[in-house]
Parts: structure tokens; C-alpha cells; sequence
């Protein structure tokens, strides 16, 4: 069963009184437990399209438009900003990129994840604070009793990336959207990152969206994938069916410039082109300039399609 259902989301950019769509229908479902992987090149609207669901969008000249967000069943775009905020933080929480500029340097890492708590569950300073030390315990913070007091800058940037998860489930959410959670960390603290949240994942019943560049991160944790290209979801599929059999050729291109598909010393593949301007999208496919098997029905009409949106999907072609 969803618990969580995202149907023809868009969000619009006024950019001189003009409207630019940034996201442009965007529909998918998260299930109790699951995990999804939201995967594109930057600019391709994933964080774009979760902070349209969680309605915080970084600039007023965005606004989210029709479509709806169910959660449990409750519709999120009616509700008003007070009804928002009392799900985003407690229901819905997000771990945010870069989290050296989402902790506040100001406040001890214990009173950031406290303050939450008091928020949405009205607990006392005492018991937020306790709260608050079992949260680090969780995220494993070593030491939690003597780090609660620390400042951001006491704390690697692992351990910055752990307080920034702790943070977010402070209020016990259902849904976790992680964005580039594991972006500026070297290899082994990603390892560890990912690790938690799938640990996580298993203790809490957590469902989350992993929002990623990195093929490589999905093929990790995720069980379900969906691709963004320039604010369309152009595939989604479980994750063992589109890394093994992708039908999008978009999809496909981002497979083979994965270091494992390249042998020896042979050079990196890459995908031709760059993507479109948002303001300036081509007629058609917005992947048919790039595209390899592009055919005249692309360059004349947009495609549709839940699994698949193209023209001539892979493994349909003569």
C-alpha cells in the first residue's frame, strides 16, 4: 500500500512575468519501507520536485502548481501554511545537502534537534533534551551525553551529515527525503552514511526518497528508481529492472558512463549534449537533441507514459 502518493506535481518559476515550469507533472507512489531513488543530472528538477511536495520552495517567485500530495491519505496542497508546518518536521522530514549550511552555527546541535521535538510533540526542555541524546545514540554520535552540547563546527562532516539525519528524525517521521546525502564525504564516511539510513530504514519502517546523481548510490540502497530529465520523469522501475534492462535511452546513457562500464584504460563514455534550458525547451522529446535513436515522432510530440516515456522505448525497436 502507498503511503505516500505524488500525482501530476508541477512547480512554476515566475521569471519576469513570465512562467517557466521547473517540474512538469510529476507522479510517483512510496510504499511503507521502501526506498526510491530520485536520479538525474543537476537541474533535472529533483530537489525541486521534493521541495514542491514538502512546500518549501527556496524563493516566493515559486509556486507550486494542481497536481496532489497524499500522505496517508490526507491531500498536503490544500492544507495551509499552519497545517503545513505541522507535517513538515513531524510527518515528513528531510535530510537537506550540505548540511554546514543547514545546522545553525550558532546553536548547539542538541538544542537544533530539541527544538523540533518541543515543536510538533509540545514535550518540556527536560524531556526534548533526553529525546535529543537518544537521537544521536541512533544516528551513532559517539560520546552523545558530551556531544549534545557541541557547536556544528566541533563535528567532522560526517558527523555534521549524522546530527543533520538526527535533526530530521527528531519528530519520529514516516517519510525521509534525503538530498545528496553523502555529497563532499569521502568514500568511506558515504559508505557508513548509507549504511545508517538503511539500518534506519529496517528500526523505523521509514520510507525515503534518495534524491542522487550517483547510479552507484541507488544501486546500494534503493529499491525502486525513478529518472528526472529536465523536470519529466522519463522512467521508473524497480531497481534491479532498469539497472539490468532500461528502456529510456536517457536512462540508458546514464548507465553506460558509470566507471564500471568502462574497461581498462579506455575513456569514460559520456551522453552528447547538454540538457535544455528550462525556458527554452525543444519541440517534442526534451531528449531528442541528445538522443541516439531519435526518430521524427520525437522532434513533433511530447511522450507520455507511467513506465516508460518515449517514442520508441528500448528493447521495442525492430
Amino acid at each position: 500500500m502507498s503511503l505516500l502518493q505524488v500525482r501530476d506535481l508541477s512547480v512554476i518559476a515566475n521569471n519576469a512575468g513570465r512562467d517557466v515550469t521547473l517540474v512538469d507533472r510529476v507522479s510517483f507512489d512510496l510504499a511503507e519501507g521502501e526506498i526510491l531513488g530520485l536520479v538525474g543530472e543537476s537541474g533535472s528538477g529533483k530537489t525541486m520536485a521534493c521541495r514542491g511536495l514538502i512546500r518549501l520552495l527556496p524563493s516566493p517567485n515559486l509556486r507550486v502548481q494542481g497536481g496532489a500530495v497524499r500522505l496517508a491519505g490526507q491531500d498536503l496542497l490544500p492544507l495551509d501554511d499552519a497545517g503545513m508546518r505541522a507535517i513538515r518536521g513531524g510527518q515528513l522530514g528531510m535530510i537537506f545537502q550540505n548540511p554546514s549550511s543547514h545546522l545553525d552555527p550558532l546553536m548547539r546541535i542538541g538544542e537544533q534537534i530539541a527544538e523540533g521535538i518541543r515543536l510538533h510533540q509540545g514535550a518540556s526542555k527536560k524531556d526534548a533534551r533526553r529525546q535529543a541524546i537518544e537521537v544521536l545514540r541512533q544516528v551513532g554520535i559517539p560520546d552523545p551525553l558530551a556531544r549534545v552540547d557541541n557547536y556544528p563546527h566541533e563535528f567532522s562532516g560526517g558527523m555534521r551529515q549524522r546530527a543533520m539525519i538526527a535533526v530530521a528524525l527528531g519528530c519520529n517521521p514516516t517519510v525521509l527525503i534525503a538530498d545528496e546525502p553523502t555529497t563532499a564525504l569521502d568514500v568511506t564516511v558515504q559508505a557508513q552514511i548509507l549504511r545508517l539510513l538503511l539500518e534506519l530504514r529496517d528500526q523505523r519502517g521509514l520510507s525515503i526518497i534518495m534524491i542522487t546523481h550517483d547510479l552507484g548510490v541507488v544501486a546500494q540502497t534503493c529499491d525502486t528508481i525513478a529518472v528526472m530529465y529536465a523536470g519529466r520523469l522519463c522512467e521508473h522501475a524497480s531497481k534491479y529492472e532498469l539497472l539490468a534492462h532500461p528502456r529510456h535511452p536517457y536512462t540508458a546513457g546514464l548507465i553506460d558512463c558509470q566507471p564500471a562500464h568502462s574497461s581498462g584504460h579506455a575513456l569514460l563514455r559520456t551522453i552528447a549534449g547538454q540538457p535544455p534550458l528550462l525556458d527554452a525547451l525543444p519541440v517534442g522529446c526534451r531528449f531528442h537533441p541528445r538522443c541516439p535513436q531519435v526518430g521524427s515522432l520525437c522532434r513533433e510530440r511530447l511522450p507520455e507514459g507511467a513506465r516508460v516515456a518515449c517514442h520508441y522505448p528500448l528493447g521495442d525497436c525492430p
